[in-house]
């Protein structure tokens, strides 16, 4: 093993990671998996952040809290490299992916048989199906290349050099223009009916782009592509299935964990991360320093302002989130009644508006209205995973997106959660009185019990593309090293973003074993240097 060389006496380890979410424990691994002894630190009393589940609002019902689908995880380089399901990690799958109702009852569906979606896509529009097909086909070629240089550190160099010479010249710069496309418009040229277009949306809207934003495109087609290729899986048992495979596989590499453990700084000492303080006063000293840590919280909370340069406390005052969120989480008595068949095979179904009631929807949601309207997205957790709930019932959630601008007030979410019900119950009539148990999460209860989920954000910050790649969290170089040495920024606000997929821990790790390694010193004084430039 090579650890940093430092002045003074040994650490108490090689590595702290502060949080044990997802992102925090691939870090974890990837660093055990070097022989570093490594020291988790989470301040709930369980592991995961936002991928957690259990049976508290009913007995024998689980529910997924937060997260529940994991396309990007199935897909993930990193999370393949660490073999889970040699860790107890089981894959399941609902009959058909996703689908979505339209006000007026139509659905189109998206299904693991291409053959299928094709089908569905044809009754919208006369040679949608072929249409669809073509866009598989087209992201088949592309698959491995493009998901390495999304899911790699920045930039991508090898990455996207093996997915231009895929492509080629011409291929690659209509690419270009497909990536900074609106969704509306990929929709437009190249599909004649609406079914494809609100999949490939409402897709888009998983994040916090809407139909029209630069960038939504490439979002939609991704989730489309992936739920086409290898669909929408669910862990087995619940969504913790994810996390305890990770916690498996890091306590038999030697790695260790420790709940309740709220840490309240970092300490930095000449411009290095020397260690963390906890809530109670102690001290642990580290080599290296992780934070799966929203980046507002850690540079603002635990580095502090007064080691930074003012040029990135500025930008820091910049930091854009994305929509807060409402979730709505169900214990059924019976299957939900949908009008559309189609719907009662979908593990995921998005249901309240057409493709410009989509558009409405996102402009209340910037403009800071609450939307009367709301697009719901509809999770059937025991129709993908019979293990969810008593045969014959369903385990069941809903979300949708309020304005992060307004702090909504309890009138205002119970208005919301009855839009969203209603919804539900028109195009699903009876489902009011299948529930069995309900509870609501807020923005605020979500941020009360993960506080990476600020205001309710789950991206980590904006999908747009004023904060991507080079630009997120801030202007700099995209990368998990921070100004200060020795610390690096492992969370969803680290490129490449949100959703489960262990990237940004992974390149967290990666970015410490690179500063450990002979050519370390090296390394970090180009970081610096570069820094100096953009900060100064």
């Amino acid at each position: 093993m090579a650890t940093r060389r430092r002045s003074g006496p040994a650490p108490d380890v090689d590595a702290v990671v502060v949080g044990a979410g997802h992102n925090g424990l691939v870090a974890a691994n990837l660093l055990a998996d070097r022989g570093w002894s490594v020291l988790v630190l989470e301040a709930a009393d369980h592991p995961g952040g936002a991928v957690h589940s259990d049976d508290s609002l009913r007995p024998g019902f689980v529910t997924d809290w937060y997260s529940s689908f994991y396309p990007l995880a199935a897909a993930s380089p990193t999370l393949q490299k660490l073999e889970l399901e040699q860790w107890g990690l089981t894959w399941k799958h609902a009959p058909a992916v996703l689908a979505h109702v339209f006000p007026d009852g139509r659905c189109a569906l998206l299904d693991r048989d291409r053959d299928v979606t094709a089908a569905s896509l044809e009754t919208f529009g006369a040679g949608d199906g072929d249409s669809w097909l073509r866009v598989v086909a087209a992201y088949e070629r592309i698959a491995e290349p493009f998901l390495e240089s999304a899911l790699s550190p920045f930039p991508p160099v090898r990455a996207a050099t093996r997915l231009f010479r895929t492509m080629g010249t011409a291929d690659a710069m209509r690419f270009a223009r497909f990536a900074m496309s609106p969704v509306r418009r990929f929709g437009k040229e190249n599909f004649r009916g609406e079914g494809a277009t609100m999949l490939f949306a409402g897709n888009a809207l998983h994040t916090d782009l809407p139909p029209e934003s630069a960038g939504s495109a490439i979002y939609g087609w991704l989730l489309c592509m992936l739920g086409q290729t290898v669909g929408f899986p669910v862990p087995a048992g619940g969504s913790r299935g994810i996390i305890d495979a990770l916690v498996a596989r890091l306590t038999a590499h030697g790695g260790s964990l420790r709940f309740g453990a709220q840490v309240t700084s970092v300490d930095v000492a000449e411009g290095q991360a020397r260690g963390v303080r906890l809530a109670d006063g102690e001290r642990i000293t580290a080599g290296a320093v992780l934070a799966d840590v929203a980046a507002p919280t850690l540079y603002t909370d635990l580095v502090g302002a007064r080691h930074l340069p003012d040029r990135l406390n500025d930008d820091l005052r910049a930091f854009d989130w994305d929509h807060s969120t409402l979730k709505l989480n169900w214990a059924l008595s019976g299957p939900v009644p949908w009008t559309a068949p189609e719907a009662r095979r979908a593990g995921t179904v998005h249901l309240g508006v057409d493709l410009d009631g989509l558009s409405r929807y996102a402009t209340d949601l910037t403009t800071g209205r609450m939307p009367e309207q709301p697009f719901a997205l509809f999770g059937q957790m025991t129709t993908s995973d019979a293990s969810r709930s008593p045969e014959g019932t369903e385990s069941a959630w809903s979300y949708t997106h309020l304005p992060g601008s307004v702090e909504a007030g309890p009138d205002e979410i119970a208005r919301q959660v009855e839009r969203v019900e209603a919804a539900i119950e028109a195009q699903a009539p009876g489902f009011g009185a299948l529930v069995l148990d309900r509870a609501v999460q807020s923005p605020a209860d979500l941020n009360a019990a993960d506080a990476n989920l600020v205001h309710g954000a789950l991206g980590g910050g904006t999908a747009a593309i004023h904060q991507e790649l080079f630009f997120r969290p801030v202007p700099g170089l995209g990368r998990a090293d921070t100004v200060v040495d020795g610390l690096y920024l492992a969370s969803a606000s680290a490129h490449p973003g949100g959703g489960v997929h262990g990237t940004p821990g992974a390149n967290a790790a990666a970015a410490a074993l690179r500063r450990a390694g002979h050519a370390g010193p090296v390394h970090r004084a180009v970081v610096d240097a570069a820094h100096r430039r953009i900060y100064r």
